[in-house]
Order: structure tokens, then sequence, then C-alpha cells
């Protein structure tokens, strides 16, 4: 006859209570990589009978692994390990988002969508500090990650200042590594709006998201070591394949 594994009690004595015990013991199945990404865990009724709690403990420890980002819920099936998200840090650094995806070891592919000269539009002007209707490169471009469509980006670059720009190949290519190689430009820091908007249907399309799904919309100006901006950003990010992460010291 087959033994049922043995589970550690919940300690009644201690101060935390019984719920946010349990919900400690699953996160730590989680993170040790004995409960794998979009594995189901157990159901509640056998969370009850291991641990000895209650329905309530259950619910409990379960909503706060669904705020924690841990798991996720699946109506008339039960809760699944959340796969795992990669921490990104480019909205409080200047490496640039190519670099920060790189450093997670995924597969990263970026795709030029369009290319294109035009005179600047007024609000363009003012965040590169030039004339309105002085020739800029508009460049719309999509981040894949994994094959999976990740950021979409329409970025503004004075031509003034990037005279060929317009003709390099910038397929799988750091824009920034770009400027950095060809241009001497040196990003020294960066101003970021974030806010969470719900894309038109083209945008939604080229991300694979279905109507109505909303996005992080972020905002930038970057300047160089002489704080002058030399680019100008507006990016469509899909939140639910990757978190940011800011530290504040």
């Amino acid at each position: 006859m087959q033994q049922r594994p043995r589970f550690t009690a919940l300690d009644r004595s201690a101060d935390a209570p019984l719920w946010q015990q349990l919900s400690r013991r699953l996160r730590d199945e989680i993170e040790s990589g004995r409960l794998l990404p979009d594995q189901a865990l157990p159901s509640e009724n056998e969370l009850i009978d291991r641990y000895l709690v209650s329905r309530t403990v259950v619910r409990e420890a379960l909503a706060d692994l669904v705020r924690a980002g841990l798991i996720y819920k699946v109506r008339a099936r039960g809760s699944f390990v959340a796969p795992r998200r990669p921490d990104l840090k480019f909205i409080g650094s200047m490496t640039g988002s190519s670099a920060d995806l790189e450093a997670t070891g995924r597969l990263i592919t970026t795709k030029v969508v369009d290319s294109r000269t035009a005179a600047a539009s007024a609000a363009e002007a003012d965040a590169l500090r030039i004339s309105e209707g002085d020739r800029v490169l508009r460049l719309r471009r999509i981040r894949l990650v994994d094959t999976t469509p990740w950021l979409l980006v329409d970025t503004t670059l004075p031509l003034d200042r990037f005279p060929n720009l317009a003709r390099a190949n910038l397929e799988n290519q750091s824009l920034y590594d770009h400027l950095r190689r060809h241009f001497g430009v040196h990003p020294n820091g960066a101003d970021r709006w974030i806010a969470a908007v719900v894309p038109n249907d083209t945008d939604a399309k080229l991300l694979q998201l279905p109507p109505g799904e909303p996005v992080l919309s972020i905002e930038s100006i970057a300047w160089d070591a002489e704080g002058d901006p030399f680019e100008h950003y507006r990016a469509l990010h899909r939140s639910d394949e990757t978190r940011f992460y800011v530290g504040i010291r």
C-alpha cells in the first residue's frame, strides 16, 4: 500500500498567522523549483487535508501568492504557478532595454517596422530642444523576447546630429550601442514617464494582444554627458511578460 507523503504541520503557537505560514510554504515550493511554471498547485481540499487548516486559511494564503505574482487562478480549474518574469532595470538605468534583456539570457530579436525622415513636430522639437520643422528620424521597432512581442517603440532622433542614421541597418541591433560606436554618444541620464493605457487596434495587433488589453506606456527623453537631449521615444510594453525593477537607495 502506497503511503501518503508527510507534510510538516503549521505552528499554531507562532506569532505568524496560519495563512502566512501556508503562503510561505507554498512560496518555498515555487522558488525552489519543486513546483514548476504553469504546474497546478494542490487543490484547496488537498491543502486543507495536508495542513489541517480551514478553507479560509487556504484562500487567504493563495490570495497572498496571487498578489505577489507567484500564482494565477483559472476559473473552475484551480491555481497554477505563474511563469517567471525577469526583473528589468532599464526604467532606472541607461543600459537600454536591449542590453537589460540580453542579461536575462533570453533570445532577443528586434525588427524595424518603419523608418522615415520627417519634419519635427512641436512636441518632438520641445523634447529634443530643436526647432519645429527640423529634420528628424522617426523609427518604429518591435522587440521580441523568445519570439513573443514585448516592446513596441517609436523613437525620434535629430538628423542634424545623426546625419547617416537613416541609412543604418538597425535590425537586431541595439540603438544605444550604435550611437556609441558611430557617433560617440554616451547616455548620461533620462526622464521617463509611465502610464497604463489601452493600445489602438494596430498597436495591439503588433503586440499580439486582444483588443482592450492594457499595456504600459513609457515616454523617455535621454540626454548625453553634456546634458543635451538626443533621443525621444514613446513605447508600449507588454506587462504580462516581465516586470520592472527600480531600486531606491
